[in-house]
């Protein structure tokens, strides 16, 4: 007989309003178990698949399990599986349509052994939800309470095992029902308990050495462990017995160098693996060269085929077919892979283009980008259509309909920029003032992107695409035609700009905060400073005054005036900032150290120094107003729209990552707590020594690279509890301030203004995105920004290396530099150079297997002998008896030099050429001039290049003038037009999710 519930469903719609639905939920006394055990077959009315009668258990995964891990549940070696109903349910409402038909086509594949148990419709199993219970927990609870009816439905005669992630659920139910199990998923795979190998799903990345890599903490190592994966493919990774795990080396091993060939030993054993499948290849352009004349010649009689090598150590080579490899033997060539085939040692691929010669700038820019997947297209002719028009001719206004729908600041505010020399894009202004009460309103004015950029536009999808602005160490990118970027959002002195705002009123005394306005405003910023102008003002030094351009036409009295105005309102914005700061370091926010290098040029415009950006003051004061504005516009988007929130989280690192960061302190008497973020930057604050600094910088360097990458996530994709973020100490967290130039700021910005209507009882204007598409545009922007992270760091590296390349190190003072000892290796040690912000490997055993050795000079050369490493100290000892010990934080005399690579980028090469700290001739201490930004450093090189390159362009171009002649295809080539047909498909144009 049935039986009626209601079920009551609270949706929350795009406008952000909860829509209660009932709907009459009919329960039943038997519904289909489909196992063969079933005492009662004929009431069961088995239809379809029958679980296999020859396993030892049923596997039940909870809807967790079946989200994260649906592709292991679909190899055909797992069996006796059945997906309850409540966890496929949540498949479809929380992964997403092609997520779920994956599941439902598991289920109907007669060749897995597994099926569907409709629980909820079951009168034992169903279980309603309970007041105040999350949607996770009631899941949780439904799921076991249906795996202990099925495993008393089947006569207590088959275990039952409930696979969850959820470390309280196994506690509360591990042991409450004989015969029922619940355990993790990694555990009932685990090698040490239940067999000799697993299989896991898992992605190849992290490759360290040519011959390693490390996937999910399983250590890959060989090219046969590898099975023909790539670096970034998802593979099937199956465990090694323990007497076959292998340990990562601890030696300084060079790219292209062979663990083994070090002759180190390696360091303790880890979990080891091999390939055994390939579920998703994401091959991409690479960027090879082609081998030399005489290397050609010696792969063959068969030159049509061709080993090229990748510029990215971690490919292995690919095999082209060309009959141009002499011609292209010069140059930086993208190539694409088609196929592995399993009698090959290497992958086939085809040639697509060719960038530029090695070691010309433009070629080797072009190399970042392509290795990164960074498309930097000009923007297209519909996109700049939808562009408004600011030209002389036709200058853009503020709008009538604005001026009524937003605040008006620019007769009441005092606002103002401060941002770096060449600013472009300024995205945030700042205001502080005295309200009539006597309390303070402090005010963070961000650009109104949003104004410009309509929802789902062609230029909001070109955005989204690229997701941020790469900034390289001598360019940048943008996300945006420059008509906004650089113009109409960008907040620039002098001109009616729109922005959206924030302003708190503050106690007058204690700066607490008493109130807080969001809302869209117009703004005219009365100054464009730059960061060193304001610390001068900060610091009282007001003849820097003659640098910024807005006092140059006023007289003194106006002039007089108007600078203490912006002084007090400076220094204002710093004691609040101080408040603020001290605020979030109670809470355990952490310091953490970045060198940025600066660049110098001589009177002849030629790169002439690198000196690493010192830290301003008010640079705290700036990023301290921005963390307020993130943290407060967090807070209210997520009260508005709980499940569907871009917010921005910092996971807490794990704790072995800490290791060498304690024994680094260790040696120096320091003791570091990592149990917390708070006991971390305290430790940190107290590891100071007064007689060298560089130590505390170095630790918390240290600090830094154990630290895990902050992400963007979606609210309605994890609990409350995971939102915090470590590195700030704060609850809540996003990204608004920078919309010019992070398309997670657009998102942002958008949600902000719905939750003001919400709060207003307006409609919502536009669709806002779903938790499910939120989350994989989360995935993408989290890609594009690791990708611009890695393009600056590599630019940065090339022109670091532009720099001491033309440089004789054994001639050149600048070559010769004091560097600290910050790493312990087997066979060297890992230096940083504070002078130039370098971070390398010097070794102290030679390729010959002779060991550095110093006399009575102090001077450093090669002789026979070996190396013994301690923990912090490491001694090298000739065969004539002389010994020399480096300790961590000694400060050696070290010479900088240039390791060349044809295939590769340069590398900065290290030789300690005397155990004592390096003292600085007379000819240094001489004055330079003001440190230039990267961009002017860039033109000034490119300048250069040009020049030493003139006679080859010349050549260029007659080629291209015949080639224009004579070529079959008159107008863009057919293979031109393919791939914009191409990248056209891979963009998302329809309606389905809109923000």
């Amino acid at each position: 007989m049935l039986q009626k519930r209601e079920k009551v469903l609270l949706l929350r719609t795009f406008q952000g309003r909860t829509l209660r639905i009932v709907r009459e939920h009919y329960l039943r006394p038997c519904v289909p178990c489909h196992s063969p055990l079933c005492p009662q077959p004929a009431a069961c009315s088995h239809d379809g698949k029958l679980l296999s009668s020859d396993v030892t258990h049923y596997v039940i995964p909870d809807w967790k399990v079946v989200q994260d891990y649906l592709e292991i549940l679909e190899f055909p070696e797992l069996k006796g599986i059945i997906f309850m109903q409540t966890a496929c349910q949540a498949v479809q409402h929380q992964r997403g349509r092609r997520q779920y038909n994956k599941l439902r086509n598991l289920l109907k594949d007669a060749r897995h052994d597994c099926i569907l148990f409709a629980n909820e419709f079951q009168q034992c199993c169903y279980l309603p939800r309970e007041r105040g219970e999350s949607m996770e927990k009631w899941q949780t609870r439904s799921i076991y309470n249906a795996a202990v009816w099925y495993y008393h439905h089947c006569q207590d005669r088959m275990p039952i095992v409930m696979v969850t992630e959820d470390e309280e659920a196994i506690q509360q139910y591990g042991s409450e029902t004989e015969g029922v199990f619940v355990i993790t998923f990694k555990g009932i795979l685990n090698v040490n308990k239940h067999r000799a190998q697993i299989e896991a799903f898992v992605r190849l990345q992290g490759a360290s050495s040519k011959d390693s890599d490390l996937v999910s903490d399983i250590l890959i190592h060989g090219m046969k462990a590898r099975n023909r994966s790539i670096h970034g493919d998802v593979v099937v990774v199956e465990l090694l017995p323990k007497n076959e795990w292998k340990g990562r080396t601890v030696a300084l091993c060079e790219n292209d160098c062979d663990d083994k060939a070090s002759g180190e030993s390696p360091s303790e054993p880890m979990p080891t693996g091999r390939v055994v499948g390939i579920l998703q290849k994401n091959w991409r352009d690479y960027v090879v060269t082609f081998p030399s004349k005489e290397e050609v010649q010696s792969q063959g009689k068969n030159a049509q085929k061709i080993l090229v090598t990748p510029w990215d150590y971690r490919i292995p080579k690919i095999r082209i077919s060309t009959q141009q490899a002499e011609t292209l033997q010069d140059f930086r060539v993208v190539v694409r892979i088609d196929s592995w085939e399993s009698t090959s040692v290497y992958p086939n691929g085809h040639f697509v283009r060719v960038l530029g010669r090695i070691g010309d700038l433009e070629g080797e820019i072009a190399t970042i980008l392509v290795e990164n997947s960074i498309s930097v297209i000009p923007f297209s002719e519909a996109q700049m259509c939808e562009m408004p028009v600011n030209t002389p001719e036709s200058p853009w206004k503020v709008s009538p309909e604005e001026e009524q729908k937003r605040k008006d600041l620019r007769k009441s505010h005092l606002v103002f920029s401060i941002d770096p020399k060449g600013c472009e894009d300024v995205d945030d202004t700042l205001s502080v003032r005295t309200l009539n009460n006597g309390n303070l309103e402090l005010g963070v004015h961000i650009a109104d992107v949003t104004h410009f950029v309509a929802p789902n536009s062609y230029i909001d999808i070109e955005a989204r695409t690229r997701a941020t602005t790469y900034y390289l160490a001598d360019r940048r990118y943008d996300m945006l035609p420059s008509v906004l970027s650089a113009d109409l959002c960008s907040l620039l002195g002098g001109v009616d700009r729109y922005a959206v705002s924030i302003m708190w009123e503050l106690d007058k005394a204690s700066y607490e905060i008493k109130k807080v306005w969001y809302g869209r405003t117009i703004i005219r910023s009365a100054y464009k400073l730059f960061y060193e102008a304001a610390q001068e003002l900060l610091d009282g030094n007001l003849s820097v005054v003659d640098d910024i351009p807005e006092f140059k036409d006023l007289d003194e009295k106006s002039r007089q005036a108007k600078l203490e105005e912006l002084v007090w309102a400076i220094g204002k914005l710093t004691d609040i900032a101080r408040h603020v700061r001290a605020k979030r370091d109670g809470c355990g926010a952490l310091e953490l150290e970045g060198v940025e290098v600066c660049v110098q040029l001589d009177d002849k415009k030629n790169i002439h120094d690198l000196i690493p950006k010192q830290p301003l003051e008010v640079h705290e004061t700036v990023a301290e107003c921005m963390i307020l504005a993130n943290h407060w516009v967090a807070k209210k988007i997520w009260e508005s729209f709980p499940h569907q929130a871009l917010l921005r989280q910092h996971p807490p690192p794990h704790q072995e990552f800490f290791s060498e960061l304690r024994e680094c302190a260790k040696a120096k008497g320091f003791f570091i707590d990592t149990r917390s973020n708070k006991t971390l930057a305290d430790s940190l604050d107290n590891a100071n020594d007064p007689h060298d600094p560089i130590v505390n910088r170095l630790l918390r360097s240290m600090a830094t690279q154990a630290m895990s990458n902050a992400l963007y996530f979606s609210t309605g994709s994890c609990a409350e509890e995971e939102f915090h973020h470590y590195g700030l100490a704060l609850d809540k967290y996003t990204h608004f301030t920078s919309p010019i130039r992070r398309y997670s700021d657009i998102v942002v910005h958008r949600l902000l203004m719905a939750a003001i209507s919400k709060d207003k009882k307006m409609e919502i204007k536009g669709n806002l995105f779903s938790n499910k598409d939120l989350e994989e545009l989360c995935r993408h922007i989290n890609n594009r920004n690791q990708a611009a992270q890695h393009s600056q760091k590599q630019s940065t590296e090339l022109f670091q290396c532009m720099y001491f390349k033309d440089k004789d190190p054994a001639t050149e003072e600048r070559c010769i530099s004091d560097g600290v000892i910050y790493s312990i290796r087997t066979n060297g040690v890992l230096l940083f150079i504070p002078r130039f912000g370098i971070k390398g490997a010097a070794y102290l055993k030679n390729k010959d297997g002779l060991v550095i050795s110093c006399g009575p000079d102090s001077c450093s050369e090669w002789k026979p002998g070996s190396l013994q490493r301690f923990q912090n100290k490491i001694t090298s000892t000739t065969t004539d008896g002389e010994s020399v010990t480096f300790h961590l934080f000694d400060h050696v005399t070290v010479r900088i030099s240039i390791q060349a690579s044809r295939c590769h980028s340069d590398t900065i090469r290290l030789e300690i050429i005397s155990n004592k700290p390096y003292k600085i001739p007379n000819t240094e201490l001489i004055h330079q001039s003001s440190p230039l930004l990267k961009s002017e450093l860039v033109k000034e090189v490119t300048k250069s290049v040009e020049e030493a390159q003139l006679a080859q362009e010349v050549k260029v171009n007659i080629i291209q003038e015949e080639y224009q002649e004579y070529r079959q295809t008159k107008g863009r080539s057919l293979y031109t037009l393919l791939e914009e047909i191409r990248d056209l498909a891979l963009l998302d144009v329809s309606n389905n999710y809109g923000i």
